[in-house]
């Protein structure tokens, strides 16, 4: 016998459980489905893990290559274990991920672990993991189903050509390693593996790194990475990726030149592509041409009472833009007030090293936009927190419309960029001023001087260069 809910969420990612919380603190009743990761991707083999990984690779580099700076005498050889480093990246997941179970608990959430399908418009059946199958009627859907890994055509996943989810969930590095694709993903990984050890070969299509920052971010990210000793390749198109018993081999073409590329493995960093199979097809939910799920400004699709958020609508693919699509969708269904979101003025964050967190329209798109515009840069080897760590690679780089003063984006590599974005989405969001934020008095000594500087330089009077 069918089971009845005000709300049914598809899928317990970071948009999917946070959906359910917020559904169910405004009194709907609500299940969610989900059949293996609780938390999504970006808690057990994504965002989470990585930066578990990424923070040993940190820690790597500078006892690797920086110890005498800081008065560290090392004697003997340094030994870095990886499967250390693996372990307590999944250590961190579990947790985490026993926590969102947790919290359905708390906030009365029927859970139900197994595959979702639709088999009407508003009615899923769930092969439950445990055996058997439930069936689940819905005033209200939430598709939050995100999305798989995509591969480059006429190539395919084997032993030594993967994805992400293969090289997180392993325990070991290979020797060598050519990783397609200079984006979020891609830069990560580079740096987690050049500093166990492994040789890494970056190959990226487009002219830069991070090709949807702005060009002097991705500039001086690939100025840092070459200086570690990672080679880069832009503007470089793959040809074919094939591998034997051996290897793997990468054809690349640049400039019309060809060049074959060996190493151990290849990943394959290339994007995202919609998920499949789980009945969407009986909805009448329209896709676009690419198939993402076609919403409107409240996650709502063309099938009234079914919403789609996350990856599935193809928006702006970040865990945190999930979690807001999530709250919204529950605040519609509820009918409380709600507010729709701006991706373009979303906050973006790569945890490389040195990190890049953006938000907004970059120089370039905000000149072609027809603003005109005020730019300001403050270096990090101005900043007195950012020469006390050590670490100064870099600058914070504002945008603001000349004529009103609005803030119009952000750019920033360097050290914890991704935690100083914050205070300038918050500003752009209820439209403050450079000037306010200038006025805002910042604690000395802190990296969020740099915001401050770069400010007051967008009014005129920078204080410190």
């Amino acid at each position: 016998m069918a089971k009845e809910y005000d709300l049914v969420v598809l899928g317990a990612g970071p948009g999917g459980y946070v959906a359910a919380i917020r559904a169910a603190q405004l009194g709907l009743k609500t299940a969610i489905i989900e059949k293996q990761w609780w938390g999504g991707v970006c808690l057990n083999v994504g965002c989470i893990p990585s930066k578990a990984l990424l923070h040993n690779a940190e820690l790597a580099h500078i006892i690797k290559h920086r110890a005498a700076e800081f008065g560290f005498k090392l004697t003997g050889e340094v030994e870095l274990d990886y499967s250390v480093a693996f372990k307590r990246s999944r250590q961190v997941s579990s947790r985490l991920a026993k926590g969102v179970q947790s919290l359905m608990k708390k906030n009365k959430i029927d859970t139900y672990e197994g595959w979702g399908t639709f088999v009407a418009p508003k009615t899923l059946q769930v092969a439950l993991n445990s055996g058997g199958t439930e069936t689940l009627n819905a005033k209200n859907v939430i598709i939050a189903v995100g999305s798989e890994a995509r591969t480059l055509p006429n190539t395919q996943i084997g032993k030594r050509v993967r994805t992400y989810l293969e090289f997180i969930l392993d325990d070991k590095l290979p020797r060598s390693i050519i990783i397609v694709g200079a984006g979020a993903l891609g830069t990560e990984f580079a740096y987690v593996m050049h500093n166990y050890g492994t040789e890494v070969t970056m190959v990226e299509y487009m002219p830069h790194m991070l090709p949807l920052e702005d060009e002097e971010v991705s500039e001086e990210l690939k100025r840092q990475y070459t200086r570690m000793g990672i080679k880069v390749l832009t503007s470089a198109k793959v040809e074919s990726i094939a591998e034997d018993a051996e290897g793997a081999s990468v054809v690349v073409s640049i400039d019309g030149q060809t060049q074959t590329l060996r190493a151990e493995m290849v990943l394959q960093a290339v994007g995202w592509k919609p998920r499949t199979g789980y009945g969407l097809e009986v909805t009448g939910v329209k896709l676009d041409s690419r198939g993402w799920i076609e919403v409107d400004d409240f996650m709502q699709t063309n099938v009234e009472g079914t919403y789609a958020i996350g990856d599935a609508t193809g928006k702006l693919q970040l865990a945190h833009v999930a979690s807001a699509q999530g709250i919204v969708a529950a605040e519609k269904i509820a009918g409380v007030e709600t507010m729709p979101l701006n991706y373009v003025m979303m906050p973006r964050a790569t945890y490389c090293n040195p990190q890049v967190a953006s938000f907004g329209y970059t120089e370039k798109q905000a000149r072609e936009k027809g603003y005109e515009i005020k730019v300001a840069k403050f270096p990090w080897q101005a900043n007195g927190k950012a020469l006390g760590l050590g670490d100064y690679a870099g600058f914070v780089k504002l945008i603001s419309d000349a004529r009103y003063g609005e803030l119009l984006g952000a750019h920033m590599i360097g050290p914890n960029v991704t935690e100083l974005l914050p205070e300038l989405t918050l500003a752009q969001l209820w439209e403050l001023t450079p000037a306010e934020i200038a006025r805002n008095v910042h604690a000395h000594p802190t990296l969020s001087e740099a915001i401050m500087e770069a400010a007051h330089g967008l009014e005129g009077h920078m204080i410190n260069l």
